[in-house]
């Protein structure tokens, strides 16, 4: 079934530190239409953030916060304990870090969308959700918070009056509840990048995910991701964009909203 309409496709990128690099961001670069970009907790430091951004302005690319836990030796992938404040003030910090390396490439963050660990927790627990609901708001109203729909981080989203842009993941399988399946699950992550596109193609024409086990849950969705540390990611990010133009939608970054007041 064609389809018309836009919809954005993003990947985390800017995950290296100093001079070690992760991922293909040139190549990713050239495919998706929205960067998250690591902003130096669980990965990423200034250089880093400065020259992804650069590289995404030079494309027509959105540019995205990426903010995680403190986590450098776990890629942000390990849950760090601490309380709402203390990881509202964390997620502050870090939106200000990334909205001041744009700045300095003369580009502009527009929209937020948590990492790893931390946003799984905030797909769980209301009080995760708004704390980062929270930094997002108390920094800047107008940019936009990448959530899961369905779960705490698009209610707390909601209430906190940010515009939300509803995500599925390209190459991460689902549990029952809506929530993505642990890496540790067999069939968890996805590598084969025909399937992962086709996977993708039906997820948008459906309106809806399938979960491991089978179950069918009606989903929005405004962007895809393919998560940029995998390996294939390129040629998934590359199929993923085919399968979606073929599908009659324009691959395009959702566009900016600054609310009143």
């Amino acid at each position: 079934m064609e389809m018309s309409g836009s919809i954005d496709l993003n990947a985390d990128l800017g995950e290296g530190f100093g001079s070690w690099r992760m991922g293909d961001d040139t190549a990713l670069l050239d495919i998706v239409t929205s960067a998250n970009i690591a902003c130096g907790f669980h990965a990423g430091d200034p250089n880093i953030m400065v020259e992804t951004a650069l590289a995404a302005k030079a494309r027509g690319v959105a540019i995205g916060a990426h903010p995680g836990f403190l986590d450098i030796r776990g890629f942000g992938r390990n849950v760090i304990r601490d309380t709402p404040k203390r990881i509202e003030r964390d997620v502050a910090y870090q939106i200000g870090a990334l909205q001041a390396c744009a700045a300095l490439a003369g580009a502009r963050v527009t929209y937020v969308k948590a990492h790893g660990a931390l946003a799984n927790l905030a797909n769980v627990e209301d009080d995760v959700a708004q704390a980062i609901a929270g930094a997002v708001a108390g920094v800047d109203r107008g940019l936009a918070l990448v959530v899961m729909p369905g779960l705490p981080a698009e209610r707390a989203a909601e209430r906190a009056g940010l515009r939300t842009v509803r995500e599925v993941y390209a190459d991460r399988a689902y549990a029952d509840d809506g929530t993505l399946a642990p890496r540790a699950l067999d069939g968890a992550v996805l590598h084969d990048p025909g399937a992962i596109a086709e996977r993708v193609r039906r997820m948008v024409e459906d309106g809806a995910v399938t979960t491991l086990s089978g179950r069918r849950i009606p989903v929005a969705i405004d962007t895809v991701c393919v998560h940029g540390d995998t390996p294939g990611a390129v040629a998934a990010a590359a199929a993923v964009r085919a399968a979606l133009e073929s599908a009659g939608l324009a691959l395009a970054p959702f566009a900016p909203h600054r609310m009143q007041g």
